[in-house]
């Protein structure tokens, strides 16, 4: 086992995950990059520095995780932190505009098909990588994880009548964070008594190709708690869901 303490981050090649990647790096941690695509990782990874490392890991594909936990295992032997940032809104190669988005993914003429591909990046992945990386998380001391959600996924604020981007909320993005919440909530619970901790952030709306760059937030913004939660050890707090600014937001 390295002395170093080690995270995983999901979906780290790019946007936010790479930011929270590059993040820890600074504050000593050496990092896993996650990428589906390996060579991608290879370059973040090279971009960030020699405490940055590639893996290639695709959640929707359970050989490719275990792969990467048995290679977590095998190389560094540890790991302290597990960053759960990988997401889709859509399976098409571009977004489009988030108002083209919001009318094409309505309850009512969804495509099912497209939300069980979001969902199972978004949600059944995090549950596999969970339990794949589990027997390590446990066998690490001070071990935690962090949840990438997203504050339309809160159900609280989606139901005030005020808020202005309330049709925002659909069956495909907004409740695949809900249901994510919803599953850091079984972790923290679960874990709570072995004292790992489970946490959910918000990086609010990040510039990111995720959302065709009209976001309002920076990366270096959007990475922020994230990075902070990752941080606080075995003496932070479990089962929250938070953002940089606001503080606690509502499940």
């Amino acid at each position: 086992m390295q002395n170093k303490p080690v995270a995983l981050v999901t979906g780290a090649n790019q946007g936010i995950g790479f930011q929270i990647a590059k993040d820890l790096v600074a504050n000593g941690f050496s990092v896993l990059i996650g990428s589906r695509d390996f060579e991608r990782g290879e370059i973040a990874a090279t971009e960030i520095g020699p405490d940055a490392h590639a893996i290639q890991i695709d959640v929707t594909d359970q050989a490719s995780i275990a792969a990467a936990a048995a290679r977590v295992r095998n190389e560094f032997g540890r790991l302290d932190v597990l960053v759960q940032n990988a997401a889709i809104m859509t399976t098409k190669a571009h977004p489009g505009t988030i108002e083209a988005y919001v009318k094409a993914t309505r309850a009512s003429i969804v495509s099912l098909d497209e939300m069980r591909a979001v969902w199972e990046t978004n949600v059944f992945g995090v549950l596999a990588v969970y339990q794949a990386m589990l027997p390590l998380l446990r066998e690490t001391p001070g071990a935690r994880i962090v949840n990438v959600s997203s504050g339309s996924g809160s159900l609280t604020v989606s139901a005030n009548p005020d808020l202005p981007y309330r049709d925002h909320f659909s069956p495909l993005y907004a409740a695949s964070k809900t249901a994510l919440n919803a599953l850091t909530l079984a972790m923290a619970i679960e874990l709570e008594p072995e004292g790992i901790n489970v946490n959910a952030v918000t990086p609010g709306f990040t510039r990111t190709a995720m959302n065709a760059y009209e976001g309002t937030e920076t990366v270096e913004e959007g990475a922020s708690e994230a990075v902070r939660v990752a941080l606080l050890g075995k003496d932070g707090p479990t089962g929250t869901f938070t953002h940089a600014t606001f503080g606690t937001v509502p499940w």
